[in-house]
C-alpha cells in the first residue's frame, strides 16, 4: 500500500460522512498516474501554489490602488487569509482540508491588475466579457504551463468557478470557501480602511458590531464559530440568520463607505484608461505580447480578443504600469 493509499484510507476512516473523499473525486480532464505520496486534492493544492499565476497575486491590488504602506492587503495576502479561514472551518467539521485549501488558493487566480476596477473595464471592452472567477478556471485549464494547464480535479475547478456566482459549489468544501472569501475580505478591508483613515471603528454601525464584535479579531471569531456550530454533522454549510444578516449588513456598509469611497477609488479611472490603452495596442500589435500568448493566437483556436484579454488580465499592477510607460511616455520624460 502506497503512502497515498494510506492517506486515502485515513480520510475514509476519520473524515465526516459528508466530506469529499479524495478517492471519490470525479477526476481530471486528462487521465494521469496518481502520485504515490499525495492524494489528488493535495496534489492540486501544490500545483496551484507553484504556478506563475499564483506568484503574480502578490503584486495585484486587493482594494487600494498603489497604497503607500507595507501592511495593506494584496490579492495574495487575501488568498492566504481565505485559505486559513477555510482550513479552520473544514478541519473543525472533519471535511477535506486539502480540497478546501486548493479551492481557496485558486479562487482568485483570474483577477486583473487594479482589482475589481480592472475586471470591470475588461468586461466592458472585451466582446466576450470578463469575470474573474471564470478566468481563474481558464487559467488552470488552458493558460498555465504554455497552454497545457494544471489539469486539476473537477471538484477544485467547481469550487473556484462558483465561489462568487449565483450558483453554489457542489461540495461542502467549496461552500466553505465561498463564505470564507466574504468573511476574509469584509474584515481585512475594514482593517485596511481604518489604516487608510477612510473610516474609524467607532463609525461602523453598532447594529452590526454589537452582534459580530468591535474588532476584526472578534468578528472573525464570531463568524467562524457560527458556521462551525450550525454546520456540525450536517450535510450543508449554515450560518445562523441573525449572524448572516449582520454580515450582509456590514458588507453593504463597506460598499457604501469604502468600496465606492472617493479617497479609496481616486485613481481607478486612470487605471481603467491604462488598461484600455493596452488592450487597443495589443489588438493592433499582438506580436508584442509574450511568446506563449503569440503562440495561442497563431494556433487559431481562439479569437484574438480573448487572448489579448488573457494577457492583460494576467499582468501585475506594476507590469501594466511599466508597459504603459514604455508604450506611451517618452523616455526623456520619465522620472527615475
Amino acid at each position: 500500500m502506497t503512502i497515498r493509499e494510506r492517506m486515502e484510507q485515513y480520510e475514509a476512516d476519520h473524515l465526516s460522512p459528508y466530506a469529499s473523499l479524495s478517492i471519490n473525486s470525479r477526476g481530471r480532464d486528462k487521465a494521469e498516474e496518481p502520485c504515490d505520496v499525495r492524494p489528488c486534492y493535495q496534489r492540486d493544492r501544490d500545483r496551484i501554489l507553484h504556478s506563475k499565476s499564483f506568484r503574480r497575486l502578490k503584486h495585484k491590488t486587493q482594494v487600494f490602488l498603489a497604497p503607500t504602506g507595507d501592511h495593506y492587503r494584496t490579492r495574495l495576502t487575501h488568498t492566504l487569509e481565505v485559505a486559513q479561514i477555510g482550513r479552520t472551518i473544514a478541519r473543525a467539521l472533519r471535511l477535506n482540508e486539502d480540497l478546501a485549501e486548493a479551492i481557496a488558493l485558486g479562487h482568485d487566480l483570474g483577477h486583473t491588475p487594479f482589482g475589481h476596477s480592472g475586471e470591470a473595464v475588461l468586461n466592458q471592452i472585451c466582446p466576450y466579457g470578463f469575470k474573474h472567477y471564470e478566468q481563474s478556471v481558464r487559467i488552470v485549464e488552458r493558460l498555465e504551463k504554455n497552454g497545457r494547464g494544471l489539469n486539476l480535479t473537477w471538484e477544485v475547478r467547481d469550487g473556484m468557478r462558483n465561489h462568487s456566482t449565483v450558483n453554489m459549489p457542489s461540495t461542502l468544501e467549496g461552500k466553505i470557501i465561498r463564505l470564507s472569501d466574504k468573511i476574509a475580505y469584509i474584515n481585512h478591508d475594514i482593517d485596511d480602511a481604518i489604516r487608510g483613515h477612510i473610516i474609524v471603528e467607532e463609525e461602523i454601525p453598532s447594529c452590526y458590531t454589537d452582534i459580530l464584535g468591535h474588532s476584526s479579531k472578534q468578528r472573525l471569531n464570531t463568524l467562524i464559530h457560527d458556521i462551525i456550530i450550525h454546520s456540525f454533522e450536517r450535510n450543508d454549510i449554515f450560518m445562523s440568520p441573525h449572524i448572516e444578516n449582520a454580515m450582509i449588513g456590514l458588507r453593504k456598509y463597506m460598499f457604501a463607505n469604502v468600496y465606492t469611497n472617493k479617497k479609496a477609488k481616486s485613481e481607478e479611472k486612470k487605471a481603467q484608461n491604462l488598461l484600455e490603452v493596452l488592450y487597443e495596442y495589443y489588438m493592433k500589435h499582438p506580436e508584442k505580447m509574450s511568446p506563449e500568448y503569440v503562440n495561442f493566437i497563431s494556433s487559431d483556436e481562439e479569437p484574438k480578443e480573448r487572448i489579448v484579454c488573457d494577457y492583460i488580465s494576467g499582468m501585475t499592477d506594476q507590469f501594466a504600469i511599466s508597459t504603459y510607460e514604455d508604450l506611451c511616455i517618452p523616455s526623456s520624460w520619465k522620472v527615475y
